[in-house]
Parts: C-alpha cells; structure tokens; sequence
C-alpha cells in the first residue's frame, strides 16, 4: 500500500484456556502439545451424549473482580474482565484510560449460564425471585461494559457477536480502530463460557461434537477420522497500540498486527461453503491490507475445528490461494489441544500467532495420526517445530458464514 499507514502492534496478552492461564502457561502448553480436553467437571453429564469438553481449572474471578462483583456476573465477565488484566499486566500496565483507549470484547453467545439459572428461578420459585442482575448478565457486551469500568476506559467500545468467529472480528476491529485514529490503544479480544447441559445438548444434537469418549483422541483436526468438535471455554484479551504509542513508552512488542480480512460464504447458516471460496475472500483480504502476498505466508493457524465440513473446506480455502505450494507452508490447528472456545477462540490464536512470529515456534496438530487426502497439508503434526516466520495468518469462520483473518508479521519486519 502507497498510503502512509499506522502500525498497529501487540503489547499485551492475556490467554485464560483450558491448556494454561496467562501468556507464559498458555505458551507452554501449546508448544508443549499439552491437551486441555478432558470429562466435564461444572455438571453431571451422565445424561448427555457427550461428556468430554474443554474445562479452565484454576482460575478465581476474585483475583481481579471483588466478590460482590463476581458473585453478580456470568462466568463470560469474569473470564473476560480477568484475560484483560492479565494483558494490561503482561503489557507492563500502561497508563491507559480516557477517550483514546478503546475495548472490544466480543462473545458468541454471552451470558448463557446466567439465562439458564435465572430461567430455573422463574420456573422453580416465581418472576418475583429473578435477579435484576439477570439482565446485565446475560448480555453479550456486558463483558465489553465491565472492561472499560475496571479500567476507566471512555474510548470506543463494542461486542462484535459472529460465532466462531467472534475472537478474530473482534481482534480485526479493535486493530481498525487504531488505524483509523480513533484510538490510540485497545484491548481487545473475546471470551466464552458456553459449557452447560443445554448447549452440549444442542450442539450435540446437531452433530457438531464429537462422540468419542476418549479425552486423548477427542479433538483430532484435519485426521481422517474427526468426528466433530470439542466445546470449550475460556477468554483471551490483547492489548493493541499504535507502534508509536508503544514506542513512547518503550514497550516490548510480540508482533506487528499488519492485517485483517472479513467475508461472509452466503450459503449455509452452520455449514461452510464447500470450495472455501468465501474463506479464501477473507485470507486474499487480509494480505492485501498487510500488503503482502500468498508467497509471505509462513504459518497458518487453522480455523480447524475437528469437523469433516470445515477442515476440508479450509484446506481447500488454503488450496485456492498457495496453489501448489499449499504443501510446503505449516498449517496446525491449536483446537487440538484447547478444543473449540466458540467466541473466544479467534483471540486466543490470534494470541498465538503473535507468540509464533515472535517466538519462532510453530504449535503442532496433536492427535495427528491418520492423514485425509481431502486435507492433505503440512499439519505439523504432534510435535512442535521451530521456524522463522515472515508473516502468520489466523483463520477464523462462524455459524452463519462468517470469516475473518488477521495477518502478523514480526515487529519492524518492513
């Protein structure tokens, strides 16, 4: 691009995931093929079809959020309130707040545990004992609304709610904010916490989860034998600066976050189209606003979720821009390890790939074991791999053909 641009940089990370809370625990669990899917804990499952998920163990709302707070927030807050301390501590906690510091918080369906618990209330005790809470809770940028009260934060804020690909739009408008001047720092990110009967219940029903009760073999993308996914939850905020506003402050920066592409497929409200062609839309979007080329890319962190439809569909997306290098670039799927976080799973890879250009280790596709032509890529399969990455690409598509990828390249790469 000709035009003088303003770089957009990643200060700050602040993973809450099934493999590890915050960046240096999440790190080691990626690289380490660590696998965070194990049998559901929050409820008995013993009447569900499925009874494997993707659980965060370990973590107290109460160490960012006063009691009373927590004791009036869904669990998606608190998570998200929490991932986004751990990214203002991680970025050395900057002093932020007032117009110029944006927040976008972005969730797939907000506050469902609060709806249901409060649902049991009307049915179990009368209207008279809702919480007025309820409502508050259960909103999807109740998150967005919390984050700017801890911090003080008067800027921009918003709850991009695109399913799966929620994380990605999320990370993807917090990055236009700054480019556009109407920030000079964001957080951004998203979070999710979506493990209760009634969604296990409805996913399953839609053939969307895995059957297999085998925690070590569950998530298996882009192996011939997938059978669907693992949901998960967890949060994951980053903290977004202008690259001179970070400099100012002599901040150490992960990567530059160079790009960022959003398309919709138009053909299926839960199935991706099939040649990937809308997939392939975002990705061709997202190197054009990073200026650069299908023969940058280094690293691709798949979408892959571990269903037949997607993953053959994204390969065949990845197909259509490499070409017949399509073999020689890494593609490996983090969902094999943290399973499926819906809303938040877009701003934990994106989390990712910044650790990835700035770390030169690539995340292996654990349980890899049995190749399918249909997607037959370099899936770094069950071991992680050190690499020099130029440029890392995070796909992200959502129920309702929603796609968004963003682009990232080492700090003052060009």
């Amino acid at each position: 691009m000709a035009e003088q641009r303003t770089r957009v940089v990643v200060t700050g990370i602040g993973p809450i995931t099934p493999v590890g809370i915050g960046v240096d625990a999440f790190w080691e669990g990626l690289t380490s093929g660590r696998n965070g899917v194990g049998p559901i804990q929050r409820f008995d499952p013993s009447d569900l079809p499925v009874k494997l998920a993707g659980e965060v163990h370990g973590f107290d709302p109460t160490d960012h959020l006063e009691v009373k707070e927590a004791r009036h927030t869904d669990r998606s807050v608190q998570l998200a309130v929490s991932a986004a301390h751990l990214a203002h501590e991680d970025a050395g906690k900057p002093e932020i707040g007032g117009e110029r510091t944006g927040v976008v918080v972005s969730s797939g369906v907000g506050g469902i545990e609060t709806l249901l618990k409060q649902h049991s209330v009307l049915l179990e005790r009368g209207p008279g004992r809702v919480s007025p809470f309820m409502v508050p809770g259960l909103m999807a940028n109740a998150s967005a609304g919390h984050v700017a009260m801890h911090f003080g934060l008067t800027g921009p804020n918003m709850c991009i709610v695109t399913a799966c690909a929620a994380g990605a739009h999320g990370v993807g408008e917090g990055y236009r904010l700054i480019r556009e001047g109407l920030a000079d720092v964001v957080l951004a990110g998203s979070t999710e916490a979506a493990i209760v009967p009634l969604c296990v219940a409805a996913f399953a029903q839609m053939q969307a989860l895995t059957r297999n009760p085998d925690p070590e073999t569950a998530s298996r993308p882009f192996d011939a034998d997938r059978d669907g996914f693992v949901l998960s939850e967890g949060a994951c905020m980053l903290v977004l600066e202008s690259e001179e506003h970070a400099r100012s402050r002599s901040a150490r920066i992960y990567a530059e976050l160079a790009g960022y592409g959003a398309s919709a497929d138009a053909y299926h409200i839960t199935q991706p189209e099939p040649s990937g062609t809308g997939a392939a839309i975002a990705i061709r979007l997202a190197l054009r606003d990073a200026d650069a080329q299908p023969g940058d890319i280094g690293y691709i962190n798949a979408h892959g979720t571990s269903t037949q439809l997607n993953d053959a569909a994204e390969t065949a997306a990845i197909r259509s821009i490499l070409g017949d290098a399509a073999h020689d670039v890494p593609v490996s799927s983090t969902k094999s390890m943290t399973g499926h976080m819906v809303g938040a799973a877009g701003a934990v890879e994106a989390a990712a790939c910044a650790l990835v250009v700035s770390e030169g280790v690539l995340p292996p596709t654990i349980h890899y074991e049995t190749p399918d032509p249909a997607c037959d890529l370099d899936c770094v399969p069950n071991e992680a791999r050190k690499a020099d990455v130029g440029l890392a690409l995070s796909n992200s598509f959502g129920f309702g053909g929603q796609n968004a990828v963003l682009a990232f390249r080492p700090e003052g790469a060009r």
